[in-house]
């Protein structure tokens, strides 16, 4: 079979081997008629929970403009309800009534959506939201990032990955989100005077790399990993993961060096990051500037909120956000002169502007107030939870195992078993899951003072 313009040969999985949902009328759009089906909301894909539809909106890189976040504040006044920041660093519309064709032509008409409906998908690209300005960083991504992007759009063979399938490109940025595992990861680092892109599988750049290439090549390694993937994996290996339970890796890696040189890679670590960083006021890489870090309390905006961040951008900045992992928003190129005032702005508008502040530290999912599988009001209990706590701990409140509020393990976690009740996990890195369980069936009131306990003992500190 010919190759087409970048050497890919396709070779499509059958769409049947996809987990198939039942056609809604909220998927009614023209342009989703291309969509595969599948249980992950997109933007074209509107997916029924409890509370309603969700619309999920991939942005290039976390980064949207301030009239593109005033697109989404208006749709979601008018045809939803709550906007939720992701741990993707992409946004949702949640609370979706039946006009949702006249939401996602809000949406696409201010540039929000895919080129084409099968590539919505695939728009699973994860940066740091300092890419380009951050001081530790050693190279801008954005300029590789969208090479990836259109290429991931552009390929119709590559259209045929899961939905879920996702690559990280780390700069070596002091803020980046190191423990969400990606299908396949790269960071960037300096050796000998060259940067290189080590790089990984199934897995997070605090893993040991399998290999490097350099800067120059990091577009082909990208095109090499996925067309190899496609041409190994079974139609039900939709994941990396899924392939490397059954082929050893130094297989994929063997076959994967014939299509482009790479280096051999030892003693590499990825550098530590700050865990702060996301919030409050930090310097760029350009002396005078600052970038400015919120938190809308357990990702959760209106568009009030939405609207008047896009104003700050607007006046203060350049006119942009972008959106974290940390499902917090970063405001961009701030005069260092003007950073109090931006702080305060958005301490008006309700986000979270100190590392202090519990609810800055706190994530919780939906919960049974908006999905079926919930199994307490994670939301509701969360917020009942800053107010007991003693000081700002990082816990995560999860209403069912699935974990869809947290891609990575956090220190604590706070698994739901009926409403207002929780087991409670301290994360143990020698442990699957949550980690090592603790207690069964705790309130909320019962978690806070355990936690106060256990701070303040010795043995913790």
């Amino acid at each position: 079979m010919p190759a087409d313009k970048a050497g890919i040969i396709p070779r499509l999985r059958p769409r049947s081997a996809f987990p198939t949902q039942p056609v809604s009328p909220l998927n009614e759009h023209p342009m989703s008629t291309a969509l595969r089906p599948s249980a992950c909301p997109g933007l074209l894909r509107i997916v029924q929970a409890l509370d309603g539809g969700i619309c999920r909106i991939k942005l290039n890189g976390g980064s949207i403009s301030a009239d593109q976040a005033d697109a989404v504040a208006d749709v979601a006044e008018q045809f939803g309800g709550a906007i939720e920041a992701t741990n993707r660093a992409n946004l949702q519309i949640r609370g979706i009534g039946q006009q949702s064709a006249a939401l996602i032509e809000g949406l696409l008409a201010a540039g929000l959506g895919p080129r084409t409906a099968a590539a919505d998908d695939v728009r699973n690209l994860m940066l740091s939201p300092a890419a380009g300005i951050d001081r530790q960083m050693h190279f801008d991504t954005r300029g590789l990032a969208g090479q990836i992007l259109d290429t991931l759009q552009s390929h119709p063979r590559f259209h045929e990955l899961s939905a879920k399938f996702a690559v990280q490109l780390d700069g070596g940025e002091a803020l980046a989100m190191l423990e969400h595992p990606h299908d396949l990861w790269l960071s960037a680092f300096e050796c000998d005077g060259e940067t290189l892109l080590a790089f990984g599988l199934a897995g997070c750049p605090t893993d040991r790399a399998v290999g490097a290439v350099a800067l120059e090549h990091g577009h082909a390694l990208v095109v090499a990993v996925l067309e190899l993937f496609l041409e190994l994996a079974r139609p039900e290996q939709t994941r990396m993961r899924h392939l490397l339970d059954e082929l050893p890796l130094s297989a994929f890696i063997g076959q994967l060096s014939t299509r482009l040189p790479i280096k051999p890679i030892s003693h590499w670590q990825r550098a530590a990051v700050a865990d702060d960083l996301h919030i409050g006021a930090h310097p760029q890489n350009t002396s005078g500037r600052v970038y400015i870090g919120a938190v809308p309390a357990l990702g959760r905006l209106d568009p009030v909120m939405l609207r008047g961040a896009a104003q700050l951008a607007r006046q203060f900045g350049n006119g942009s956000l972008r959106f974290t992992p940390w499902q917090s928003l970063l405001l961009p190129d701030v005069n260092a002169g003007d950073a109090v005032q931006v702080l305060e702005g958005f301490q008006r508008l309700n986000l979270q502007t100190r590392a202090g502040e519990p609810l800055a530290r706190l994530i919780a999912c939906t919960g049974s107030n908006g999905c079926g599988k919930g199994l307490a009001d994670t939301k509701q209990d969360a917020r009942l939870l800053a107010t007991l706590l003693p000081a700002a701990l990082n816990i995560h409140l999860s209403g069912c195992p699935r974990s869809c509020a947290a891609a990575h393990c956090a220190p604590v976690t706070l698994l739901a078993v009926n409403p207002g009740h929780y087991d409670l996990y301290f994360r143990d890195a020698t442990l699957p899951g949550f980690g090592a369980l603790h207690a069964r069936n705790l309130t909320i009131e019962a978690v806070a003072t355990l936690l106060a306990t256990r701070s303040r003992s010795p043995l913790d500190a």
